[in-house]
């Protein structure tokens, strides 16, 4: 979903570092197992854990399955079989076979969180499912939980930003279409009657898009996808304003975030020439 930009990156970048992370753990809490089927468990703990790394996610998945039915009382063990269910889901995809693995997935993650309801990963994991079959209020929804357990997780904010101009911009599109507008035509829209329709409709939810963007750049002030949606939003909701100056002084404080995201990433590749193993 970033087409504009990549949202898809974005999103995946966020999820697989946090995937990483999981299935980085499995290995410590595979050494603290014991018992027989605990035993057991391990093993495929092992297994579907070489799996994963091999990107054989369909036997790590059947792995991970084992262990929940061995031993469903590790810590975290339905995460990582919807970490394996999630790999298989290709977001888009509209057939009932790719839609069974976002399903289980978030079937796995809902029991985690029945036993564990304030279960931070599973929660982002949900929102992140969510998202990726383009069910935009579950994923708000799921990433307001997020942000409620964690009020400095940037990858929720910066969705809860980005789901507004994904619900307006077809919106706005077709409204320069039918007043006869191309896309490079300054705005705002020209037809008073439409223009208040659509004001009412969406300018609160896109001006909260444009809070939590700002919420995600508190939190990391050189988070560039944060600033290019902060340039989306403000520069899509300007065909919403009443006047030619309003929309011109939107436009020109859009720009200002494009220039910031442009010298951030410059500033970013500067550091990381001089220090290619900083993170």
């Amino acid at each position: 979903m970033l087409g504009f930009p990549k949202r898809q990156t974005s999103l995946g970048t966020v999820r697989n570092t946090r995937i990483l992370a999981t299935v980085g753990a499995l290995t410590a809490i595979a050494l603290f197992t014991s018992g027989c089927d605990k035993l057991k468990a391990r093993d495929n703990i092992n297994g579907g854990t070489a799996a994963f790394k091999a990107g054989n996610f369909s036997a790590a998945a059947d792995h991970f399955k084992t262990a929940v039915a061995l031993d469903p009382t590790i810590p975290n063990i339905r995460i990582y079989l919807a970490t394996a269910y999630i790999q298989q889901y290709i977001p888009g995809t509209e057939t009932a076979e790719n839609k069974k693995y976002a399903d289980a997935a978030i079937e796995e993650l809902n029991k985690q969180l029945e036993a564990d309801p304030k279960n931070v990963l599973a929660t982002q994991y949900l929102a992140n499912v969510y998202y990726q079959m383009k069910d935009f209020p579950k994923a708000q929804e799921w990433s307001r939980k997020v942000v409620e357990l964690d009020p400095k997780d940037k990858g929720a904010l910066y969705t809860l930003g980005v789901i507004p101009w994904i619900q307006f911009v077809a919106a706005d599109r077709e409204a320069r279409l039918n007043e006869k507008m191309k896309p490079e035509d300054p705005g705002p829209l020209k037809d008073p009657k439409e223009r208040a329709a659509l004001k009412e409709k969406y300018w609160q939810s896109l001006t909260d898009g444009i809070e939590h963007e700002k919420k995600a750049l508190a939190v990391d002030p050189e988070y560039e996808n944060a600033m290019a949606y902060m340039n989306l939003l403000i520069r899509y909701r300007a065909d919403l304003q009443d006047t030619k100056e309003q929309y011109q002084a939107d436009v020109k404080e859009a720009d200002d975030w494009v220039q910031k995201s442009l010298e951030t990433t410059k500033i970013k590749a500067e550091r990381k020439a001089a220090n290619p193993n900083a993170k």
